[in-house]
This record gives C-alpha cells, structure tokens and sequence, in this order.
C-alpha cells in the first residue's frame, strides 16, 4: 500500500510501527456551530481510509478529538448568553446525528479538551523546562526558533511566513511566528489553575497533549483537512518533537477542500452548505458517493447539481442490488398459468453454496469479470486511496451483471445453479468493496410501501398483462404511462413484470 505523506511530498510504501496494528490521529470539530459539507468531506474521507484498513487485516486505534474550549466557543456562548460548555454539548450531538446517518463509524474515542486541561498542562510545563517555551504575564509562548525543523510539513521557511501570514499581533512575543500554548484568563471567560496561572489552552497543544496520551509519542498516521497544514499541524509537529525529541507522526494524510463557486467552502466565509440541510435532501449514499468520485487530495466542487447527477448513478446500483435479488428468487417449478413460485429463504440459501469447479463453460468469463473486480478495487485503493477508480471497477461489475441477466431469455437459463450462483457471488462482491469498505448501500430497499401496496400492483400488473394478451396495447401503454405520473415504474423482465418506486 503506497500512500501519499505531506511530510516527505510523495508516496511512500505503508509500513506500521507494530505489524498488524494502526495508530491515527484525525482532528475533529470546534463544535461552536453546526457541522457543514466541508467538514463532512474530512469525516467522509478517513471513514474510508479506516474502513479499507480494516479490510486489509489492521486493528485501528482511531483517535479524533473535540476542541470545546476555544475563542469561537466563547463568544458564540456570550452571544447566546449559554454556558460553553452547554453550547459546546449541542453542537458534539448534532455532529453524532449527522456522522450517524452518513453510517461514519464512531471513533475509538473522543477525548475533549476540557477532559485534558493538566494533560495540556503538564505538557507546557515541559516545554518550558526545556527551553522551548517561556512565559509573559501568565501567558506561555512555544518559541519557534528553538526548533530548528519549522516549516518541514508545510514547506514554508520562517522568513516565508513572517512576510506572507498574517500572526497574531503580540509586542510581548520574542518573535511574530511564535505561538500560545496557554492563554492567560480575560473578565468572563472560563478559566483554570495552572503554574502559570489562570487560563486556558491555546488551540495547538491540546491536539498533541490528546493525541501522545493515547497513541504514544510516536504514532502511525495524523489526519485531516488540508487547511490544518498550517498552521495546526505545523505547530503541533513542533512542540510535540519539541517535547519528545522523537518523530511525531510516521505519516501525514490530508484531504483537498470542498469548494463553492471554487472557493473553499467555510464559516467564516458564510458559503457553507449544512450537512444536517443536505441529508434532508439527500441519502447518505448519495453525499458519501459525491465524495468518492474525486481523489481525495483535490478539490470537489459542491453544487446541488453535482449530487442530482450521483444520485442518477447511484440509482444504477440500486436497481442491479434488487433485480439480483429478484432473479435469485425464481425457481423452475411454475403452475399451469405460468405463475413463478419463490423459494423460502432457507431454500435460497442452501441452492447457493458457491462451488468454482461447478461453473459452466459459457459463465466463465463473467466469473473472471467477478474476480477482477476485486484485484481492480485493491490496486487503486493501494494506490493512495483511489476512490474514483476504485468506484468504476464497481460500475464496470453493474454492468457486467446486467448483461448476464440479458441474457436469460427462459426460465431454463434463469435456473442454472452456475448462473445463480455467479449472481451472487457478484451482488456479494458490491456489498463487501461497496458496502463494508464505501460505506454504501444502505438504503438499497425500496421505499416503504403499506401492506396494500404489493396486492394492489399485482392486480395492476395482471390487468396489464391480460390487455397485452389481447393486443390491447392502448390499455397497456396508458396503465404504464398512469404509473410512470405516480413514480412508479415498470419494467418486463424474463422473470415477469417488477414494479419499484423512483424519485
């Protein structure tokens, strides 16, 4: 598995500290107001990358933080007139609820900053001893030019940065690059004890005080958005090697911007799109694919546009899942007039037991189409995570499915066991790389219906097919045609007439 490192600026083959395990560190929310598609792409984007690493045999430690102290905290809480702490706690509940419906598999923990403070604390203090930091009337400064490396994530020299980023106008700092690591109290704010007095933690620290406690001084892999680069990451990098003298982090993964109107998408610009507004519109599949179609280091540009049109090819995979599904219910045995009989699932199942030596002749070529969509999936995956080609050698699978259920012209040809069991060897092939790994297809079912609604389209559909036996086709086409006004529609199979409802 060759991934891309921000540290080194290439690909570097993935080789964990301890075999078989992964440490990673992603920074999570300031949760001062609600979670937007920005945000949303970074969740999206490690979910994924988790997820394949499971795949691949990893026992993941996942560590992904809440800053719910912070000055944005503050002055959201004052406007509100609500305790931080509250406000901080309303927003932490929403980000679940959201990350819940996107099926983002819940962290092996959360740690928050308020749950640290002598953590963060301890962590100044030995800083400080070592020269690294130093204190101005109870506030404590990192001092950047004490660590000679700065700048070797970003890529910038400090000259570079004096000139070319705005810093926090601070007359006390020794220099404008160096940063706080604790904050000294103002009138109203929270605040808490310290050798340095009262205060609070600067944004930096507290990421690397969480991330040594639970992962260890060295860890595997740190993540997160690529405008935490710098100056966070650059600053976490820093004083955690400062504190240490060891490598922070093996491996640095960050994911591209989601943009509108090709800038990037943020709060403080006001051209988010809220994550819990667009999953009223939209499924999660559909916001998860949107994502999955670009590499995760570009850019994506967000319009309602964009997800209109994955919603189309998403409905492509939903209508292979359930036409499989229907396939795999017909059984040879029919009545008189031609009724198919569905077998019981225990039956289903036991038809199914997959055996390669019992393939026909003639499905040999749509069972190496099966296999290689695997090796295709894992070659782009291993390729730093190349979603997009990953996902068309599931396309390419649909379409494989399709033509080989095409095919069936008789019940005969509908019945072969190695034809059945291909078909689901495929359909299983989607949920595992599609399902288990994407995170997909799980709203593969049809919309609910009520009890009526199947015995009601069956007489429909019976009224059709009798007005086709009599060459009635005006009947014919103006019950289809009836049903398309209602989203409803049919579709004649070799396996008889389905119905499903669309959008």
């Amino acid at each position: 598995m060759k991934i891309y490192n921000t540290l080194t600026r290439k690909k570097e083959e993935f080789v964990p500290i301890e075999e078989g395990k992964i440490k990673m560190y992603v920074c999570g929310l300031t949760p001062y107001s609600d979670c937007h598609m920005g945000h949303t792409r970074c969740y999206v984007t490690f979910d994924v990358i988790r997820r394949y690493m499971e795949y691949k045999g990893y026992e993941i430690t996942f560590i992904q933080n809440f800053t719910d102290i912070d000055d944005k905290i503050i002055e959201r809480a004052k406007q509100r007139n609500l305790p931080c702490e509250e406000l901080a706690k309303r927003y932490i509940d929403e980000y679940f609820k959201n990350m819940d419906k996107l099926c983002i598999k819940r962290a092996t923990l959360y740690p928050r900053v308020t749950e640290h403070i002598q953590d963060v604390i301890d962590f100044i203090s030995v800083l400080i001893e070592k020269g690294s930091a130093y204190q101005v009337d109870g506030d404590v400064f990192f001092e950047v030019s004490k660590f000679k490396e700065y700048g070797k994530l970003s890529g910038r020299n400090v000259d570079e940065m004096i000139h070319g980023t705005r810093f926090e106008v601070d007359a006390r700092k020794k220099a404008p690059t160096d940063f706080a690591l604790w904050k000294s109290a103002k009138e109203g704010e929270p605040y808490w004890d310290s050798p340095f007095g009262k205060g609070r933690p600067g944004w930096h620290i507290e990421c690397s005080a969480m991330s040594i406690k639970y992962l260890g001084e060295t860890f595997d892999i740190h993540g997160g958005g690529q405008d935490l680069v710098f100056p966070h990451h650059e600053n976490e990098l820093a004083q955690s090697e400062s504190y240490t003298g060891k490598t922070f982090a093996n491996l640095w993964i960050h994911n591209g911007m989601v943009t509108l109107n090709q800038e990037k998408m943020s709060k403080s610009l006001g051209n988010e799109f809220l994550t819990k507004n667009v999953l009223e519109k939209y499924s999660a599949d559909v916001v998860r694919l949107f994502f999955l179609g670009t590499y995760y280091k570009s850019p994506v540009e967000f319009s309602l546009e964009n997800l209109n049109q994955v919603k189309a090819g998403l409905e492509r995979f939903y209508n292979t899942l359930r036409n499989v599904d229907d396939f795999l219910k017909v059984t040879s045995d029919t009545s008189l007039d031609g009724e198919v009989r569905r077998l019981p699932a225990d039956e289903q199942k036991s038809l199914l037991k997959f055996d390669p030596s019992q393939i026909e002749e003639k499905d040999k070529a749509f069972y190496e189409a099966i296999k290689q969509t695997e090796e295709k999936f894992t070659y782009a995956m291993d390729d730093d995570f190349n979603t997009p080609v990953a996902l068309a050698s599931l396309y390419d699978l649909v379409t494989a499915i399709n033509k080989f259920i095409s095919k069936m012209d008789t019940l005969y040809e509908c019945n072969r066991f190695s034809a059945r069991a291909l078909l689901k060897l495929a359909q299983e092939t989607i949920y595992k790389l599609g399902g288990e790994i994407f995170g997909l297809f799980k709203e593969v079912a049809s919309k609910p219906t009520d009890e009526l609604a199947p015995e009601l389209m069956g007489i429909i559909i019976n009224i059709r097919q009798m007005a086709r036996a009599k060459k009635d086709w005006e009947l014919a086409d103006k019950i289809r045609t009836e049903l398309d006004k209602s989203s409803i529609i049919l579709e004649d199979t070799p396996q008889g007439t389905k119905w499903r409802l669309t959008d």
